[in-house]
């Protein structure tokens, strides 16, 4: 079964753990969705420092380079920040879909 990649993406805040907790519920319930999960919250604070100005930018270039590579981009957390705006931005510009986790939800509860 090949499962469609979906770019998991929310208002992460400074907690990095918080972060991690939300991000692997996010996942789960993405996955159970028939999803193949990306979330760049889950795996880049761990080797990247969230303070260094070099590191930022490259994070924000890999998280693009991932979302450039998914089917659809899922808006999770109920909020909508700078970031987030920037990735629907960029899933519009390349045609990627996008909703929102209950959109998801919604959508596989029909099957």
């Amino acid at each position: 079964m090949t499962r469609p990649f979906a770019y998991i993406s929310a208002p992460w805040g400074e907690d990095n753990l918080k972060n991690a907790t939300a991000a692997a519920n996010y996942c789960r319930q993405v996955y159970e969705a028939g999803y193949s999960p990306i979330c760049p919250a889950l795996f880049l604070p761990a080797f990247l420092k969230g303070d260094a100005p070099a590191e930022v930018k490259d994070r924000k270039e890999m998280s693009d380079e991932l979302l450039k590579r998914c089917r659809i981009l899922i808006v999770c957390g109920g909020e909508v920040n700078d970031e987030v705006k920037s990735e629907i931005a960029l899933a519009k510009h390349c045609r990627i879909a996008y909703t929102t986790l209950s959109g998801i939800l919604a959508v596989s509860d029909l099957d």
